[in-house]
């Protein structure tokens, strides 16, 4: 039976990985630690300190880490979904390659976010064995948490892959980081609860999808109900990913199509 053409896709990423995957292996271990030892335990100590019964009743660092394993799986889907699309459409030229082949575009965009997705597990399920080893929850519950995580990822890569795919120049990108992804870091949950936020922006928190990816893996590690009901969250964050796809189609179309 013939391979469907999105694996294939898949597979030539894989073997172009295949030669690099050592470099971010290394630092898909490294960033977790540091992540985790200094804000988590140096900054989390602190914190602690000051507050007796802890941030939603656990330490900060319980509190922080499904944070940061959110944030991390919603930095690496926006990396994803910018400078590799940008790379393969007018650097590089890779998607012309492919496109050259019996790969129509919807494979490729198809293809593309499998990939980006496998790249989202791999680092989630190492921060997720991080956070286990700092003893933020057994190894089970933190595996467990990789679900929102990659949901967030995905929801990144479509929603980044569209955009990028619409650009003429690189210009744009920078401005994306600054203004959407570095904000949302910061101010989604991951890193105190929203409800310290200035209630104008509390509504633009709550609807960023790192928020609902936060919530849910906060609760699964903590064993608490989530903000919002979790059925909504995954309804959302799907809604994410595949209107962030379909709006990736018509783009890369005109782009890559005489």
């Amino acid at each position: 039976m013939a391979t469907p053409l999105p694996l294939r896709v898949f597979e030539a990423e894989a073997r172009v990985y295949r030669r690099t995957w050592r470099g971010s292996v290394v630092s898909g271990f490294l960033n977790p630690i540091l992540y985790l030892a200094a804000m988590g335990v140096g900054l989390g100590s602190l914190v602690d300190q000051n507050l007796p019964g802890g941030v939603e009743g656990v330490s900060y660092l319980t509190f922080l880490a499904p944070g940061l394993l959110v944030a991390t799986a919603m930095q690496t889907g926006a990396g994803e979904g910018a400078w590799k699309v940008m790379a393969g459409i007018k650097w590089q030229k890779t998607y012309q390659a492919k496109l050259a082949t019996p790969i129509g575009v919807p494979s490729l965009v198809a293809g593309h976010m499998l990939w980006s997705g496998a790249r989202v597990l791999m680092v989630s399920v190492i921060f997720a064995v991080i956070m286990s080893a700092f003893r933020v929850a057994p190894l089970l519950q933190s595996l467990l948490a990789v679900g929102p995580a990659l949901l967030v990822g995905l929801a990144m890569v479509a929603a980044t892959t569209a955009f990028t795919a619409r650009l003429d120049e690189p210009t744009g990108l920078p401005l994306f980081f600054r203004f959407v992804v570095i904000p949302m870091f910061l101010f989604s949950g991951a890193f105190f609860p929203i409800t310290q936020l200035p209630g104008w922006l509390q509504p633009i928190a709550l609807a960023t999808p790192m928020f609902h990816g936060v919530e849910l893996s906060r609760a699964i590690v903590v064993g608490a109900e989530p903000a919002v009901t979790w059925w909504v969250s995954v309804m959302y964050l799907s809604a994410w990913i595949a209107i962030g796809t379909a709006l990736a189609v018509s783009p890369f179309r005109k782009r890559l199509t005489p």
